[in-house]
């Protein structure tokens, strides 16, 4: 039986809600009941009376609409201020003077704070620091002055919302934050999957194409070449996930890449090495990278990734098609080392001084040069009859590259 795997999504703002719907029904009953016990102290009762009436009415109407964000429009919000600002300033018309001087409270009470949290609850601190302010406005003009019990309450609510608002935005980007890690996670779980399946059959299949093609020789061999070079791609691919599938081009056997790759952006910082290089395996090419990212400065990625383009290049050129080549990328504390070493002819000693001096200046500049650029090094072993080694050693703290560098001829 299929195991299936679902990603659940907390909403971290849901008892935020529950708290607020029954924090207005409560408040509601405390207002109605702080009126009920000064009934006869009220100059306009009636008056009070009626906004009790429509409070009541509107509140236990609207408790669908503090359910959840979606609910709460910005009109009902709006509505909803309202109310509470209406019956702030219609507390001097109900209530007796010497009550309000006295820094009595106002017809909708606390009632009004969850207005404005409801405010922050939707919108976050802005919105609580907006509604907050208009509240504070409007009971300093009941008050006819600002009075130490008026600032007092207006400070508390402001800080309560703007601080409920705040921690319902670090509550959001959290969820999202977790929400994104359990769908990677899914994602690489069911691209694990895939791999298994594509290793047990199409790469097998591929793996026993090239090996048959090549015992058959002629245009089977050919078709061997192709199978062996897909086989590569796809292994890439299912291994790394974040490397293109490889267009090879059908003028070279080592299978010289012939793609468009995004240049690593500068201010992204480190870049994985192995990334880069991976292009470069095929059939003939064989890629060794250590299990980890490889982080390395994106411009000396880049050039140190172009300096092992151009010594693949060299070895197709010189060594023949039949030629194999082998990529080693090793990690050390403070540099980063790539050897690329083939199995061709080798370099006849002063041959590479006599292509300097024919202004063929590949080694010196594609690969030298790049090196020299970024602070690094590149050491050519050539033995005839045994193959060419080129060790390219970058240090981890290396410099930009210089702009004006040209682009080099291939030796």
């Amino acid at each position: 039986m299929a195991k299936r795997e679902r990603v659940m999504r907390m909403s971290v703002e849901l008892p935020l809600w529950r708290a607020l719907s029954a924090y207005r029904v409560l408040t509601m009953l405390y207002a109605v009941g702080l009126f009920a016990t000064a009934y006869d102290k009220f100059t306009r009762p009636w008056v009070a009376i009626a906004y009790y009436a429509v409070l009541c009415v509107w509140t236990l109407a609207t408790l669908p609409r503090v359910a959840n964000a979606v609910s709460c429009t910005k009109r009902f919000l709006t509505a909803d201020l309202t109310i509470a600002l209406v019956g702030i300033l219609l507390t001097r018309v109900a209530d007796a003077s010497y009550r309000i001087e006295s820094g009595g409270p106002t017809l909708p009470s606390i009632w009004t704070a969850g207005s404005v949290l409801a405010f922050a609850v939707k919108g976050g601190w802005r919105w609580a620091a907006f509604a907050s302010t208009l509240v504070a406005a409007v009971n300093v003009v009941e008050r006819g002055a600002p009075t130490r019990d008026t600032v007092h309450n207006v400070i508390l609510v402001w800080v309560a919302s703007i601080a409920i608002g705040y921690v319902v935005e670090v509550a959001r980007a959290s969820e999202a934050t977790l929400a994104r890690a359990l769908e990677i996670e899914a994602a690489t779980r069911e691209r694990e999957r895939l791999a298994r399946d594509i290793h047990d059959g199409v790469l097998q299949v591929l793996a026993m194409v090239q090996r048959r093609g090549s015992a058959l020789g002629g245009e089977a061999a050919e078709l061997g070449r192709m199978a062996g070079e897909q086989e590569v791609a796809l292994r890439t691919l299912v291994s790394g996930g974040m490397v293109p599938v490889s267009r090879v081009s059908e003028d070279t056997a080592l299978g010289a890449v012939v793609r468009a790759v995004e240049e690593p952006d500068e201010d992204e910082g480190p870049v994985d090495l192995r990334s880069l290089l991976a292009r470069y395996a095929a059939a003939r090419v064989t890629l060794s990278e250590p299990g980890a990212p490889v982080p390395l400065a994106p411009a000396a990625a880049r050039e140190l990734a172009a300096a092992v383009g151009a010594a693949l290049d060299n070895v197709h050129r010189h060594a023949g098609d039949d030629a194999r080549a082998w990529i080693l990328v090793e990690d050390e504390p403070d540099a980063v080392i790539v050897t690329v070493r083939d199995d061709g002819p080798g370099i006849p000693e002063g041959r590479l001084d006599q292509a300097e001096g024919e202004g063929r200046l590949g080694v010196a500049l594609s690969i030298r040069g790049r090196l020299r650029d970024i602070g690094g090094t590149a050491e050519l072993i050539s033995v005839p009859g045994q193959g060419t080694e080129v060790e390219l050693k970058v240090p981890k703290d290396t410099k930009d590259p210089k702009d004006s560098r040209g682009k080099a001829e291939q030796r």
